[in-house]
């Protein structure tokens, strides 16, 4: 991990196996996360080395699921994911090549989805004899709806990077050579934003999709008086005062 402009930069680091996740990679992703807020970093990029988002899960031999499926889910999938949605900064995701199995919900994870124009995302669960694991599900379900998460993991088949943004699963596509320099300039934007209220829209987002009105209401609220003590709401405040353009610290 590196942190430039305030953004930690994280990359799948396993070309040689397609980005394939292993428990121990699993767990490091996790770590990394949290590291990365702990560094000081106000927004988190994250990217595969090589040709290739992410393989899914690395099914050889000395790394496969069969027998113990739940407990690796349980124990290294759910708590990679959870830490994306718990991260009080923002997340970008830079899709090159497939985003398949779990890494799919990886690249689902990301508030701000930048997709190569040749990339695809595939929920091949089915095609081995399992089920969408690490959010999948709910990823494509909420994003998507029913038809097109059951289309996905019913017969798993590709889904290109067009298609995955009409669907509404992904939030631009650029021409592969300008992947990542398009993702990393939302996650330098981002970073420059209110830090505090970044984190609250994020668990606001989710609260949405799962609450009720008057949950996100109340919600809402109580975010919004956390929002109003912070330094960078009185920079905004004076920003617009003095008509300049606002200077977030992110606290």
């Amino acid at each position: 991990m590196a942190i430039e402009r305030g953004v930690a930069v994280v990359r799948l680091n396993r070309p040689h196996r397609l980005n394939a996740l292993t428990p121990e990679m699993l767990d490091r992703l996790q770590r990394t996360l949290i590291e990365a807020v702990d560094a000081g970093a106000r927004a988190v990029l994250v990217a595969g080395e090589g040709r290739t988002f992410c393989s899914g899960a690395d099914l050889s031999p000395d790394e496969g699921l069969e027998g113990k499926a739940d407990d690796a889910v349980r124990t290294h999938y759910n708590p990679m994911i959870r830490a994306f949605a718990d991260l009080p900064i923002p997340v970008v995701t830079a899709i090159n090549g497939a985003a398949a199995g779990a890494g799919a919900s990886i690249a689902l994870a990301g508030d701000i989805i930048v997709a190569a124009r040749s990339s695809y995302l595939l929920l091949a669960f089915a095609n081995i004899g399992l089920v969408p694991d690490a959010g999948a599900t709910w990823f494509v379900a909420k994003a998507a709806g029913r038809a097109k998460l059951l289309e996905m993991a019913l017969l798993g088949e590709r889904l290109g990077a067009a298609e995955a943004l009409e669907a509404g699963l992904v939030t631009r596509v650029v021409d592969d050579a300008a992947l990542f320099d398009t993702a990393m300039a939302y996650a330098v934007r981002l970073a420059a934003m209110p830090t505090v209220a970044m984190g609250l829209i994020r668990k606001q987002a989710t609260a949405a999709l799962s609450g009720s009105f008057d949950q996100v209401l109340e919600i809402e609220a109580a975010h919004q008086a956390i929002a109003a003590t912070t330094a960078d709401f009185a920079e905004g405040l004076a920003a617009f005062a003095d008509k300049r353009p606002p200077v977030f610290r992110g606290s």
